[in-house]
């Protein structure tokens, strides 16, 4: 998929690559977009420079009344912040709402912008808070309000030169409340039929103003410029959440795809902007959020070591790897190819359906979707490393007498995601079980015994 794989250890040398090899290169963070991309043919490049060694990007600050997120936050850094969560509801709701629990370990906020899809679940409360984007080139940076970064559908104002360095918006105030909601077609791994996100400042009851951003309704998020003028002044009754959703409809002229038609994406943006209102109105806009939530992520850091440079030198299952020839390869395709271990699967090959699920650095990963030079001093476990010794894992037990193990072929997957949901929270209850396995699919349809393995290994069963 790529021909040369680089991966600079500071930022400079990053610019400086990008200002060289411009046009034949591409960022590579997360991978969850990219490489999905790669393999479709998709925007093909020679050159894949990954940032991932940059720890300076990696960070969620709030100081000032400004949220600050790094070009390497991830939507679970987002998830798992405190400040995001409490000042900025409607994006941590969104990274909440983006695919599954391994993907969002690993995916970016700002990767989620610069692919510039409409359907992107985190442009439309960026857009709503007032966000800008600080683009970095060998030349210098400049600061690009969120509002004039989009051109069109997945085209944006970044040059081959520049990288997305950090993502800026102001901190909610008090007086302000918000939400992001979304209609898909399942309950996880969903692309938005819509998606939209409300931010109201309020003058006691009345709205002093009101942001509603629109998304998967025009080539790029639009503003809903007649209901954000309507409720200035306007007190949340039912009547003026009902006009405003009605409103909301006369800003956007969406298509018909496969995911529903014109006129039924307009009735339910008037529902939907209508029941957001009434819940901001009732306070309720937060009901629902789980605490502490799920992250398939306990945590662990990359093994010091030379940088990458074309040999990949990681440990797997607790024993040292010398791979050699992967380093245009998928993690999944070298531990299969590579290091000759086949327990995990290969399914889908876009992290749809959870089969090559492992974990890198203490983190729930598709391995399908990372490139292989990223297990470089790393460490990697496999469903092979799960058990202790010839001792299974008390969920590999469980499975057995549970009758949970069905065909076989999603279960390492299922196991190394209910494992590490386990490590992270022992006492998980259905729902967190639920959260925890959404990006895990069964082809035999059986997630009650699956379900019931991992609630009678958590005490909660």
């Amino acid at each position: 998929m790529w021909q040369t794989y680089v991966q600079p250890t500071n930022l400079n040398d990053a610019l400086e690559l990008l200002r060289q090899r411009g046009a034949e290169a591409r960022i590579v963070a997360g991978g969850t977009d990219i490489i999905v991309e790669l393999s479709r043919g998709v925007r093909p490049t020679s050159t894949l420079i990954d940032i991932t060694a940059l720890p300076d990007l990696k960070h969620v600050r709030e100081a000032n009344g400004l949220i600050r997120l790094g070009a390497l936050a991830t939507h679970n850094d987002v998830i798992a912040s405190a400040a995001c969560v409490e000042r900025a509801l409607p994006l941590a709701q969104a990274c909440w709402e983006v695919g599954a629990p391994q993907l969002r370990t690993r995916g970016t906020v700002a990767g989620n912008l610069v692919t510039a899809s409409p359907a992107n679940d985190t442009i439309t409360p960026l857009a709503a808070l007032g966000a800008d984007v600080v683009l970095a080139s060998a030349a210098g940076e400049r600061v690009v309000p969120l509002s004039d970064f989009y051109v069109g559908v997945r085209r944006t104002v970044i040059r081959p030169d520049e990288l997305l360095r950090e993502i800026r918006f102001p901190a909610m105030a008090p007086n302000q409340r918000g939400l992001f909601l979304k209609l898909g077609l399942r309950r996880a791994q969903a692309i938005s039929v819509i998606d939209l996100a409300l931010v109201l400042t309020f003058d006691g009851e009345r709205v002093e103003e009101a942001r509603i951003t629109l998304g998967s309704l025009a080539p790029t998020i639009v503003h809903a410029g007649a209901a954000e003028s309507y409720l200035r002044g306007k007190r949340l009754d039912e009547a003026v959440c009902r006009e405003a959703g009605r409103l909301a409809c006369e800003d956007v002229r969406p298509i018909d795809d496969v995911r529903g038609s014109a006129g039924y994406r307009l009735a339910t943006l008037a529902h939907l902007v209508a029941h957001g209102m009434e819940w901001i109105a009732a306070g309720t806009e937060a009901d629902g959020w789980m605490r502490p939530p799920v992250l398939l992520d306990t945590g662990g850091r990359p093994t010091p070591g030379a940088p990458f440079a074309g040999t990949i030198e990681t440990t797997i299952n607790g024993h040292p790897y010398t791979l050699t020839n992967a380093g245009r390869k998928t993690l999944l395709n070298a531990l299969r190819e590579d290091a000759g271990l086949t327990g995990t699967k290969e399914g889908c090959a876009e992290g749809e359906c959870g089969a090559c699920t492992v974990w890198l650095n203490g983190q729930a990963v598709m391995s399908c979707l990372v490139p292989a030079p990223q297990a470089h001093n790393a460490t990697v476990t496999t469903i092979e490393g799960l058990a202790d010794g010839s001792k299974l894992h008390p969920l590999q037990h469980a499975f057995v007498e549970r009758g949970a193990v069905q065909c076989g072929y999603c279960i390492p997957g299922m196991l190394m995601a209910g494992a590490k949901l386990l490590e992270e929270q022992p006492d998980a209850d259905l729902d967190r079980v639920r959260a925890a396995l959404s990006g895990n699919l069964c082809r035999c349809t059986g997630y009650r015994k699956i379900f019931d393995a991992v609630l009678g290994v958590g005490g909660t069963g």
